[in-house]
């Protein structure tokens, strides 16, 4: 189970396909929260193997980087949704309960999101093994109250960034697909072909919020756009479903300017074909880019504070340029600079790319699915009626 952002769902399909590779009669369903359920469908059509979707309602706790706790204690509107969401995710953990009854799962792996955590402990409640996978810096809060109850765990980063039992952890790094790799120029231009690209050879820039996308990354393109088309940029701006129609009606027209809402295919190809790409700090988007060896510039959810710190870890490496969401709302045109600037300075992009590319752990999804198949063949007896299944 995953949800909440791609950053949650397209690590479970490489561990999936990397599962099937390994028993072709693979059983697997995937459980998500409802706002992500369109985009779960739509990529884990790709899977090696049919994936049933099911849903359940999870609740979570707001909390704010950067806010002291009690300024968030006295936001009226977000405390009361947390009070409210602790129902939520009681009653979540009764839904869970009966899906696993029914699904009867040898094995529940958890990639991370608030929807895990009432599918997790309804794991631990019927005794099935779990398995779960961290892909931040910081460990969430999800994956620390199921860390206790795990009987294997997988992490994003070296161990040294989390509490977890080092006798059950091991850093494999984030699953991403074998797409995932360094392009060459032949490569490349194949891919800048294939998204209909008027002139390969000029810079290709990918933008993207994640999955349900970022108004403030939204809003910056809307206005630095028509100067960086001028400089003779392409652009490839992935919006993000709910920002879609608002982006599209405002944007500026041209042939090297394209919107999408969302891109559930042949990513490796849309990202390889990049010079330079534009992204929140979500890990396992990092991860894919550090395999495809871009040049990043980073810019955080401020309040997120994994997002943040995974910054932090990849601009102190010289792996990425990071800039703050406040400082592209207030002066959107720093944006353009840092772009035209890995565009003038061809050897610090680079540097940059190179850099990003030691944090690359191309075996993480076979070494994600090593765990979950050794968690499955100790147990003593399959569960009844689930032969075969993750």
């Amino acid at each position: 189970m995953g949800g909440g952002s791609g950053g949650h769902v397209t690590p479970v399909l490489a561990v999936i396909n990397e599962l099937n590779r390994l028993d072709p009669e693979l059983k697997v369903s995937f459980v998500c929260d409802k706002a992500f359920e369109s985009q779960s469908r739509g990529l884990m059509q790709h899977a090696s193997v049919e994936v049933p979707i099911h849903t359940v309602v999870a609740g979570k706790l707001r909390r704010y980087h950067g806010i002291p706790w009690w300024k968030q204690l006295l936001d009226i509107p977000t405390t009361l949704k947390n009070i409210r969401d602790v129902f939520v995710v009681f009653f979540g953990i009764i839904q869970s309960i009966v899906l696993l009854a029914r699904l009867k799962p040898q094995v529940v792996f958890a990639k991370g999101g608030y929807v895990c955590l009432p599918v997790g402990i309804a794991a631990h409640v019927l005794r099935i093994p779990l398995v779960i996978h961290d892909s931040d810096t910081k460990a969430g809060l999800t994956n620390k109250v199921l860390g206790r109850w795990a009987s294997r765990i997988g992490t994003g980063a070296p161990l040294q960034n989390y509490s977890y039992p080092k006798e059950i952890s091991k850093y494999v790094g984030v699953p991403i697909d074998a797409a995932f790799h360094p392009f060459t120029d032949e490569e490349q231009y194949a891919a800048k072909a294939t998204l209909g690209l008027s002139d390969l050879k000029k810079p290709l820039v990918v933008v993207t919020g994640g999955g349900l996308g970022a108004k403030s990354i939204n809003d910056a393109m809307g206005e630095i756009a028509p100067e960086l088309l001028k400089k003779g940029m392409s652009i490839f701006h992935i919006t993000g479903k709910k920002h879609y129609e608002a982006v599209e009606r405002v944007a500026h027209k041209h042939a090297d300017y394209q919107i999408v809402p969302f891109v559930y295919k042949d990513q490796a190809v849309t990202l390889g074909a990049a010079d330079i790409v534009v992204a929140r700090g979500s890990a396992t988007f990092l991860q894919e880019l550090a395999a495809l060896r871009k040049p990043v510039i980073i810019i955080p959810a401020e309040h997120l504070s994994d997002q943040v710190k995974n910054a932090k870890v990849f601009e102190a490496a010289e792996a990425a340029l990071v800039l703050s969401d406040h400082a592209v709302v207030k002066r959107p045109t720093i944006l353009s600079e840092a772009i035209m600037s890995l565009v003038e300075e061809p050897a610090e992009a680079s540097h940059i790319a190179a850099q990003l590319n030691t944090f690359a752990k191309p075996n993480a999804a076979a070494d994600v699915a090593a765990q979950i198949v050794e968690v499955g063949s100790i147990q003593k007896k399959p569960v009844e009626n689930g032969s075969g299944s993750f």
